[in-house]
């Protein structure tokens, strides 16, 4: 590969069919020039965005921070690649080192910052909160420094927004939707959610797209009212007695006006919750 632009000795700019693409890799550009060939043993990373605005933030990213930043960022999207099996967008590889370099920078200075959802992390987004734990010991073992447990919710946060390509309010709000009616369905039947179950597991995915579309202001396309809306409200009635409420909780909250098809599935849901709480068969 051939050098089009030095960023700085640890990362390059190339062109690969007419397209440009980022390579990064300890003293990669030491010593070198515009026009010279890079030995493949020092590249480490080579980035292909399609994105230009995000291309842009990266460059400007690895110039600003040290290299160890990137490479513990990306040892982190490379095991949440493998634990999650989804797509992350490609703005990850902006926002994630850019945090990481500024969670290190904080706590050295000893300003701590509170993670005000952390809790609810926990609760809703087991699998990248987890993967957010283990992103803190590979900082530890990185940089020799102990985060609070508050930046592995934060780290999460910030894998949710590349799975969803949501901008980081958007998924507080998300959060915040997804808790409110978690505790509406908690109080209506006086129950305890098995949090380990796949039922529930299922529940928070469906309240996860729920709420994306109600901050998004998206709804499903409203349709009559069929057969089988009323067939549910039957045979369900606790159930629907408790979507009936989280209906109005979000009118009232947001202006969002449930769907039939939107009552019909979150009823569903809590139904197989109860039931499962109260071991009766699905």
């Amino acid at each position: 590969m051939k050098i089009d632009r030095i960023l700085n000795n640890n990362a390059i700019i190339s062109i690969k069919n007419d397209q440009e693409i980022i390579i990064i890799g300890r003293g990669i550009a030491f010593k070198k020039s515009i026009g010279d060939l890079v030995e493949e043993q020092h590249v480490e990373k080579v980035f292909t965005l399609n994105n230009e605005d995000i291309n842009n933030k990266l460059k400007t990213l690895i110039q600003d921070i040290p290299i160890e930043y990137m490479e513990v960022s990306e040892k982190v999207i490379a095991y949440a690649k493998m634990k999650l099996g989804k797509h992350l967008n490609e703005s990850i590889h902006v926002h994630l080192a850019d945090h990481i370099y500024f969670a290190i920078q904080r706590f050295e200075s000893g300003l701590l910052i509170r993670n005000g959802l952390l809790w609810e992390i926990k609760q809703f987004y087991k699998e990248e909160y987890e993967i957010g734990l283990e992103a803190l010991n590979m900082i530890c073992d990185q940089f020799g420094v102990i985060l609070p447990e508050d930046e592995a919710g934060f780290l999460a946060l910030h894998l949710v927004n590349a799975e969803l390509n949501e901008e980081m309010p958007t998924i507080q709000s998300m959060t915040k939707v997804m808790q409110e009616i978690l505790t509406l369905v908690r109080y209506h039947f006086k129950i305890t959610f098995d949090e380990n179950s796949l039922i529930y597991y299922r529940f928070m995915t469906h309240l996860k797209f729920f709420a994306q579309r109600l901050v998004r202001g998206n709804h499903y396309q409203r349709h009559h009212k069929d057969k089988l809306f009323e067939v549910i409200q039957e045979q369900y009635p606790e159930a629907h007695k408790c979507s009936e409420k989280i209906k109005k909780f979000i009118e009232n909250s947001y202006t969002y006006e449930l769907t039939d098809e939107e009552q019909m599935y979150l009823t569903i849901h809590i139904e197989r919750v109860i039931r499962q709480h109260e071991k009766k068969p699905i």
